[in-house]
């Protein structure tokens, strides 16, 4: 089992980094974090995981020994498969997902492109124990999701899909609630202004 590459950076491009090392070039399909981080490196290096199937293998490619461990979590899920482990991680941090997933935020889940309601509720039943008795990772608040109310959570969900962290949303989203913007045109709109 491949667990660890390090070396020089060859390629970057549509999700995945050609890392050279010892005269061998390892194509891995990166989460997120970790395209960002070796997108224009020279050398870089990766936590990886090497999936066997009879059609071929894939090496995914992870920043962290805690974002390889959630996807480890994640495609244990029946249903989830690594393509949607990495998805899920491109669309959001390790500390976010675990706080989606202890706090069955399956709105948040359900935000990442291509995973459905039911799959969302499948893993937050699945992982939420598994969550909460894990050690927080690196980056993970200690303190549960800041609750919101209905029309603050799909403004929340709204700011999310265009990009922001759930913790940066919920923010905003508070701060233009407390500037008196109601309704959830009016709070995204107000938050915008102030992101």
């Amino acid at each position: 089992m491949i667990g660890y590459i390090r070396g020089r950076v060859l390629r970057c491009e549509g999700g995945t980094a050609l890392v050279e090392t010892g005269g061998v070039g390892f194509e891995l399909v990166c989460s997120g974090a970790l395209f960002s981080k070796l997108a224009g490196a020279a050398e870089g290096e990766a936590y990886t995981y090497l999936q066997v199937r009879e059609d071929g293998m894939t090496l995914f490619g992870f920043v962290s020994v805690e974002e390889k461990n959630m996807f480890m979590k994640l495609v244990s899920v029946s249903g989830v498969g690594p393509k949607m482990g990495i998805a899920v991680l491109s669309s959001m941090s390790v500390g976010d997902l675990a706080v989606a997933i202890a706090s069955s935020d399956v709105k948040m889940l359900s935000a990442v492109k291509g995973l459905g309601k039911k799959t969302a509720e499948r893993i937050v039943l699945e992982l939420r124990e598994k969550v909460e008795a894990a050690p927080a990772p690196q980056g993970l608040p200690a303190a549960p999701a800041e609750s919101v109310s209905g029309s603050e959570e799909d403004a929340v969900v709204g700011l999310m899909s265009l990009g922001y962290t759930r913790a940066e949303s919920v923010k905003a989203v508070k701060a233009a609630a407390a500037r008196g913007a109601s309704g959830v045109e009016e709070i995204i709109l107000s938050a915008l202004q102030n992101m």
